[in-house]
């Protein structure tokens, strides 16, 4: 019987190559051509305890855990915001607003993919009570308006509001959704002015805070006298809404706004003040009611950059007890993690992790 020859070391060496060759062009093909995306979380120091993360009292010890540091897991985006973790996935979904797409990295594979394309320039995103996702889409593709969806299971999407009182909406910026299953967005017209996070158009609404009712489905408008509301969020028993005020003069602010059992709004305090030229952004609670916000400069040229990009933690009184230092300035983040212990920062070209010892407000619930 006339065998085959066997193959040679170079035959199987050429076999192996090969086939790493396919591996790799397939996940090139996968990432599509998105510029350097995660390749494995990159610690920005090699020290520990960290020492980007800064202890402004001692209670911040508790939160700190000393042997986790700032990772980044991935770059190349142009204006990251609106984070939100979807868990029985196991990613992350993030906004890249001026280019018009969602992007998700895969906590498994350690990439980075378009989860979206033509996301209507999305901005803040959460879930609903069944896991469903809400966007802000803050501009206008093509027909689309400016409008809140939510995709159902099957991805089709659903329009949740995109008006009020017969007119169009400014630029819905960011969400929230109560456990009794009511949307809370805010509507300030940041993507009205330019071509770059949407279309400019001559904005119709006061700068406002809305509410869906999650039974009826109506439209509420809570809030009309803040001077371009943005992040907002609630504290761990829902009966205190927090607001960031983004164009408070002379310095942003963060409202605490008692919630009434019927969704009205009650007394209003100021709780927080984003002194020396501080940008307050998107903002979470924890689960002992400390707020994690999103920080940074606010475009005054004698703002220190150094020091307040990154994000910025307040106790339930208000005050400041840690800073998380960042390259770059923070618009938005979320908590997320097999354990919800893990603080996911969209930093403005890139996404930042790092452990903490707590959780969202709303994890488990």
């Amino acid at each position: 019987m006339d065998l085959p020859p066997l193959p040679t070391r170079t035959d199987h060496t050429r076999r192996v190559f090969l086939k790493r060759s396919l591996a790799v062009s397939a996940s090139v093909a996968v990432l599509g051509n998105l510029p350097r995306l995660a390749d494995a979380a990159e610690p920005l120091s090699q020290r520990y305890p960290d020492p980007l993360i800064k202890v402004l009292d001692d209670s911040f010890l508790e939160l700190r855990l000393f042997n986790a540091s700032v990772e980044r897991l991935a770059t190349g985006l142009r204006w990251a915001e609106g984070p939100v973790w979807i868990g029985d996935g196991r990613y992350l979904l993030v906004s890249d607003i001026p280019n018009n797409r969602i992007v998700r990295w895969d906590e498994v594979t350690d990439s980075l993919s378009v989860y979206r394309e033509n996301a209507n320039f999305s901005n803040g995103m959460c879930r609903d009570r069944q896991g469903r996702l809400l966007v802000c889409e803050g501009s206008t593709t093509t027909r689309e308006g400016r409008r809140i969806t939510r995709t159902e299971h099957n991805g089709s999407l659903t329009v949740l509001a995109d008006s009020f009182d017969g007119k169009p909406f400014n630029s819905p910026n960011d969400i929230v959704c109560k456990r009794d299953g009511s949307v809370w967005f805010t509507d300030p017209p940041f993507q009205t002015s330019n071509n770059y996070e949407g279309h400019k158009i001559a904005p119709t609404q006061p700068h406002g805070v809305y509410r869906i009712d999650g039974e009826s489905g109506t439209v509420t408008r809570v809030i009309d006298d803040l001077n371009g509301p943005n992040g907002l969020c609630f504290s761990p028993d829902e009966k205190v809404l927090y607001v960031v005020e983004g164009r408070a003069k002379p310095n942003r602010l963060i409202w605490a706004i008692d919630v009434k059992d019927d969704g009205t709004l009650g007394a209003r305090r100021k709780h927080i003040e984003g002194f020396d030229y501080a940008a307050l952004d998107g903002i979470k609670c924890d689960e002992s009611g400390n707020l994690w916000c999103g920080w940074g400069g606010n475009g005054d040229p004698k703002a220190d950059l150094e020091k307040l990009d990154g994000v910025r933690v307040f106790n339930p009184q208000g005050k400041a007890i840690g800073h998380i230092s960042l390259p770059e300035r923070c618009p938005n983040l979320c908590f997320g993690g097999r354990e919800g212990n893990r603080l996911f920062m969209a930093g403005t070209h890139s996404i930042y992790s790092l452990f903490v010892n707590t959780r969202d407000a709303g994890f488990g619930s």
